[in-house]
């Protein structure tokens, strides 16, 4: 037996909430991955910041 329930006898509600639920986790998944990537840089240029705010005081 099958975890998600045939397609067929679905509702259109209950389509539309598995369609949902599909689009948000691939748009996570898309956040997690360009987020993690982008981590090094951020640091980066957070330190870059503190170091000019030292700086120019």
């Amino acid at each position: 037996m099958s975890l998600i329930p045939r397609w067929r006898y679905m509702t259109d509600e209950s389509k539309a909430l598995a369609k949902r639920t599909a689009v948000s986790a691939l748009v996570v998944l898309v956040v997690l991955l360009v987020f993690r990537s982008l981590v090094p840089w951020v640091l980066v240029g957070l330190v870059g910041w503190w170091i000019w705010k030292a700086v120019s005081k």
